[in-house]
């Protein structure tokens, strides 16, 4: 539940505002629609706050406000309230002599979390904040139910994001958290715009899923009867476009993923993907490493913060490795030859209390990175040349068929961006796409389909291109200093089970 101190029977309490708005009916039209706000505290601040007493006596400025009220001074005759609107606090000045007896009266009986509106006169107090003298007020809603304690917050962890509502209203951190998000994806918006990349916009529901290795949402289309797929991701979609001529192209929207919730995991989450002709994997990292750059900057101010107590420096060069590499290198202990040996690296991941996958050596260095790594990649790290069989869209190298072009980013220990040169070849692209329905057919729920128009669509010719997607909530949790995904998300999914106040 939410904290409240001294405890109070939330029921009573609930039970006196209700018949509070009974008599509110009574008196006359309960929740009227016909006040029109024309200032808010943010603005007002900005354009008065510096204003002496003696210059608003002089020029009175005339306002038309609205919030709710978040506390509430009663003193006789006059009382102060602070109302709260989406730009910030303001402090209003409620006198009986300028409303008279009755309204007072009424305007006395009003609680925390109401929502009013009202008129007035800007003037200093002695203290020097800057307050409304009001003219007129009334009551434009009623809150039923009681806020939270000011002091304790939301005790309930879960329930700030249940009912994300009441977060928002009390917790100013939370505020900031989802207007720096807002700000964040209009830059990034801006800054692939800049670089001449189109936003554009594919289906969410898919008939056949695929562009990532991951259990799909299923629906069904009762007019079509047929069953359709919430997008895993939209990069097949995109990668069409390329074929048809839309060489830089990008699309910011969600993605819906069939697994478990954590800190890191939400079934529903945001992406940015883009794709790029003519471009490959090595110039996506560069260019991804000046869009990460970018945000912090656009953000923060700044490319060298703390992220939960430690600090982070985006300035420098993001170091780049391959999977051995980067294992070898946070485990000194391990070498080349035991990186290749099947038996080994099964034992090595059971060590690190993870179950083993079946697959080759490069699927097995895979899952001993993430088990034993990939947490220790703190510093902004790409690892690069992932496995052929990890990567069934990735363009293998010329150098060496058994490895991709490809990279992931980590940040933090937690992979921010993936991408890689794609591979545009419609034989061996079929090819891979064979191999991915086989191992589906012997269980494993997160390999992909078999696409022929996609095929199809590579037939009519691909020209050599680079594609990534990066998370935007891990990019928001990174920027806002967030130690859960759920901080980032508005609405997170959560196990079933009712919070209440």
């Amino acid at each position: 539940m939410f904290d409240q101190t001294p405890p109070q029977n939330e029921n009573h309490i609930i039970a006196e505002r209700r018949e509070k708005l009974a008599q509110w009916r009574q008196d006359g039209h309960a929740y009227p629609n016909d006040f029109a706000r024309e200032n808010t505290a943010g603005k007002l601040d900005e354009l008065y706050g510096d204003k002496d007493a003696g210059e608003l006596e002089a020029a009175p400025v005339e306002v038309k406000v609205a919030g709710r009220i978040m506390l509430k001074r009663l003193m006789g005759k006059t009382s102060f309230i602070t109302l709260q609107d989406l730009s910030g606090r303001l402090q209003i000045y409620v006198a009986r002599d300028a409303l008279g007896e009755e309204v007072y009266a009424s305007f006395k009986r009003w609680d925390i979390g109401d929502i009013v509106g009202c008129m007035g006169t800007l003037f200093k107090t002695k203290a020097g904040e800057l307050t409304v003298r009001v003219e007129s007020i009334r009551l434009l809603a009623k809150c039923l139910r009681p806020l939270p304690d000011k002091f304790h917050g939301l005790a309930d962890t879960e329930a700030k994001y249940r009912q994300r509502y009441v977060d928002l209203i009390v917790n100013e951190a939370s505020r900031f958290a989802f207007v720096a998000r807002s700000r964040l994806v209009r830059s990034i918006r801006g800054y692939m715009e800049g670089h001449g990349f189109l936003e554009v916009e594919t289906p969410m529901m898919h008939p056949i899923p695929g562009g990532a290795a991951a259990k799909p949402f299923t629906t069904h289309h009762n007019a079509l009867d047929m069953d359709l797929f919430l997008r895993v991701a939209p990069e097949l979609y995109l990668k069409r476009l390329v074929v048809g001529g839309f060489e830089k192209v990008f699309e910011i929207n969600r993605n819906f993923r069939n697994e478990g919730l954590s800190t890191r995991h939400n079934p529903e989450f945001t992406m940015m993907e883009f794709y790029e002709a003519y471009a490959n994997y090595r110039t996506l990292m560069d260019f991804t490493e000046g869009l990460i750059r970018h945000a912090a900057r656009e953000a923060l101010g700044t490319e060298c913060f703390d992220y939960q107590g430690r600090a982070l420096d985006l300035s420098q060069a993001f170091a780049r490795l391959t999977i051995s590499e980067a294992i070898r290198k946070y485990h000194p202990g391990f070498t080349e030859t035991q990186l290749e040996d099947p038996a080994w690296l099964a034992q090595k991941i059971m060590d690190f209390g993870e179950a083993v996958k079946p697959g080759g050596i490069g699927s097995l260095q895979l899952q001993l990175f993430e088990a034993s790594t990939e947490a220790e990649l703190w510093e902004p790290t790409f690892i690069i040349d992932y496995p052929v069989e990890v990567s069934p869209l990735a363009r293998a190298s010329d150098a060496d068929p058994a490895i991709t072009e490809r990279f992931e980013l980590f940040i933090v220990g937690r992979e921010i961006a993936n991408g890689f040169s794609e591979l545009n070849d419609p034989e061996d692209q079929a090819a891979r796409f064979r191999a991915q329905v086989a191992a589906k057919d012997a269980g494993d729920e997160e390999a992909m389909y078999y696409d022929a128009d996609y095929i199809r669509a590579l037939e009519f010719g691909l020209p050599p291109t680079g594609g990534c997607g990066i998370g935007i909530d891990r990019l928001v949790m990174l920027l806002t200093d967030s130690p859960s995904i759920r901080d980032v998300i508005l609405f997170p999914q959560m196990r079933p089970g009712v919070t209440t106040i």
